[in-house]
């Protein structure tokens, strides 16, 4: 399993409700791409020091490589993450992706 990680800094003028309506577009993906499932989205609740501004993150998690890849590529993805990178300080400066590949024990 992958589990995709995205990271990202909302500019100040963003408000609540456009933040809410890009979680709901990647949300929405779930349903035309094979292999997407559990999408998690929150604000950073560390107490930790090290968030480095980076104020909201959300995680995808995809059964395999191959549907992560069908996901990067898909045209709805594309139109979501340019609409969540339109919101970010600094367009893509503003984000952070980082992928896990989880087993099983």
């Amino acid at each position: 399993m992958i589990r995709h990680c995205v990271f990202a800094r909302f500019r100040n003028d963003v408000p609540a409700a456009e933040r809410m309506a890009i979680h709901a577009d990647l949300e929405a993906l779930r349903q035309v791409i094979n292999g997407m499932d559990t999408v998690q989205f929150s604000a950073n609740v560390s107490p930790e020091p090290f968030a480095r501004d980076f104020t909201h993150a959300f995680t995808i998690d995809f059964s395999d490589g191959a549907a992560r890849d069908a996901y990067l590529v898909h045209e709805a993805h594309q139109r979501a993450g340019a609409r969540l990178v339109a919101a970010l300080e600094g367009g893509t400066d503003g984000l952070m992706v980082f992928d896990l590949e989880l087993t099983k024990k």
